[in-house]
């Protein structure tokens, strides 16, 4: 066997007649697009995070609005209550809130008990925590009940 016959020589010569019968141009273009896929993998990465990072936004967003129009129900039916009171509402929606994730869920808490002879509210407010840095999604959610009343 020569070498001109040898398996690798012929794979050699194919690949050299390919590169001859290329025109210099498509060969100079093939060399400038070198890295192209890599810029392309990078702004592709940089939308998947975006939308990771807006979806588990949203997820935080949604589970601090659910802590927080629990914590107002949960403080209305203490305020509404026959011995309730507006402090002990208040109290109860914040022990609510520590006791449902505390800072973890809702951050910059404020509690706010109001009423009337009839209907008792309480308002709870605060930011949702967030993953994306310098993002405050602002939550207020209320909650009114009928204050019980002994009717003869």
């Amino acid at each position: 066997m020569t070498s001109l016959s040898h398996p690798l020589t012929w794979g050699l010569r194919r690949r050299l007649a390919r590169w001859l019968s290329t025109p210099a141009q498509a060969r100079r273009s093939r060399r400038t697009e070198r890295g192209a896929t890599t810029i392309e993998m990078v702004l592709l990465m940089i939308g998947l995070f975006t939308l990771l990072f807006l979806g588990l936004e949203a997820g935080l967003y949604y589970h601090a609005r659910s802590v927080a129009i629990a914590a107002a129900q949960e403080g209305a039916r203490e305020a509404g209550s026959q011995h309730g009171s507006q402090a002990s509402g208040v109290a109860a929606a914040q022990q609510f809130l520590n006791q449902a994730g505390g800072p973890g869920v809702i951050v910059n808490t404020n509690v706010v008990g109001s009423g009337t002879g009839t209907t008792a509210t309480v308002t709870v407010t605060g930011d949702s925590m967030s993953v994306i840095p310098g993002v405050h999604v602002s939550i207020t959610q209320s909650a009114t009940v009928p204050v019980e009343r002994l009717t003869q």
